[in-house]
């Protein structure tokens, strides 16, 4: 199946793929499965349900989640672009149809109904934004007189007001931080990249003022005795709670009472049940997936494969550091999973078809390849895809 003497489509798959950034991903998420055993099972009790509710729900999602990443690991270039388009057509329309018929949770609409499947069209939207928005700005810098960096930016004020009217504050950071990358990877000048931060500290001071939700998570960060910080208390005891070798699995005390620990809390339960040297080790790996994808990208000839994954391995990690720095309490919350490791359906299913995406348009042309099968790279910068 896997001989390179084959012209199979999965044997020039596996020889073309990087196998390194693609056994991080699937190791990554196999760390989310057996975290879920640690974390899922008191809040599944706290909420009348069985103790292994979320834990059998996060392996079935791990199953359908496997899939769409190697699925959308084959794509070529060209057909990576087209999904892209579908998916971001499709997650608009379902953000639009949120506003008017999602479930409210908390005094937010985030997640639509479907069939009886709840999904949140946001978590679907960042990836595909990011390739659209890439192919748009390759096209702007291979035909200057195109306005596509002008329909790229006025998408992302789109889909950021869909969001706002949601409201998810987080999700808009992430949008507004995926755009930015791109201005950034395309070459703008410094003092608009400084303009750019203005503008993004008065957004901050808008929704500040705008929404009260917002400002009260501010207020309670800043000054923790202004309000109720419960969740955040108990997930810093649950940090500090395993040292550095952890508690044991199902050892752990604080964790127990942590809200969120299977979702947004992950990392905090993990700290508290395996040990600092555990997240530490997870944290790594991480970092890893992030660097290996950013430097894969820069490898690639076409310029739109080379912003979009930029893009998209940004957008991973920058989601990631959010989720660590919030259970440090170094930012207020947000609500932001841990890629592959928060429980999560749609989330898990939309990083797989990011991830899958990068690993899509970074596979090895045959033209690239030695006969020892050892890439050989071409930096040049102006080419494109």
């Amino acid at each position: 199946m896997f001989s390179r003497a084959k012209k199979t489509p999965v044997a020039e798959w596996w020889w073309t793929i990087d196998r390194e950034l693609l056994g991080a991903l699937v190791l990554l998420l196999l760390c989310g499965v057996v975290l879920s055993f640690a974390a899922s099972p008191p809040v599944a009790e706290r909420l009348g349900l069985s103790s292994w509710h979320f834990v059998i729900r996060h392996w079935l999602f791990a199953i359908p989640t496997l899939v769409v990443l190697i699925g959308a690991s084959f794509l070529s270039v060209r057909q990576a672009r087209v999904a892209a388009l579908v998916v971001l057509v499709g997650a608009i329309v379902l953000l639009v149809a949120t506003l008017q018929f999602g479930i409210q949770v908390k005094g937010s609409r985030r997640w639509i109904s479907i069939l009886g499947i709840s999904l949140q069209p946001s978590e679907f939207v960042k990836p595909a934004y990011a390739v659209i928005a890439a192919w748009l700005f390759a096209e702007k810098m291979k035909h200057p007189d195109m306005p596509a960096q002008i329909i790229a930016s006025a998408l992302m004020v789109l889909i950021a007001v869909l969001l706002m009217l949601q409201p998810d504050f987080g999700q808009t950071v992430l949008m507004v931080v995926t755009w930015a990358a791109l201005l950034f990877l395309a070459g703008i000048s410094w003092w608009l990249i400084g303009l750019l931060m203005g503008v993004a500290a008065a957004g901050a001071g808008l929704a500040y003022l705008v929404f009260p939700h917002i400002a009260r998570r501010i207020d309670i960060f800043i000054n923790p005795e202004s309000g109720d910080n419960y969740q955040m208390d108990r997930a810093l005891q649950s940090l500090l709670e395993g040292g550095w070798f952890g508690r044991g699995p199902g050892e752990a005390i604080v964790r127990r009472y942590v809200p969120d620990a299977h979702a947004d809390c992950v990392f905090s339960a993990a700290a508290g049940e395996f040990g600092i040297l555990f997240c530490l080790v997870l944290v790594g790996l991480i970092g890893f997936i992030t660097l290996r994808a950013l430097f894969l990208a820069q490898q690639q000839t076409g310029l739109f494969a080379r912003l979009a994954a930029s893009t998209l391995a940004i957008q991973f990690g920058v989601q990631s550091g959010i989720n660590l720095a919030v259970n440090l309490n170094l930012l207020p919350p947000k609500g932001m999973t841990l890629p592959f490791v928060s429980y999560g359906g749609t989330s898990m299913l939309a990083t797989a078809f990011a991830m899958g995406l990068v690993l899509a348009l970074t596979r090895r042309k045959p033209e690239e390849r030695l006969a020892t099968g050892i890439p050989r790279y071409r930096n040049s910068l102006a080419q494109g895809a």
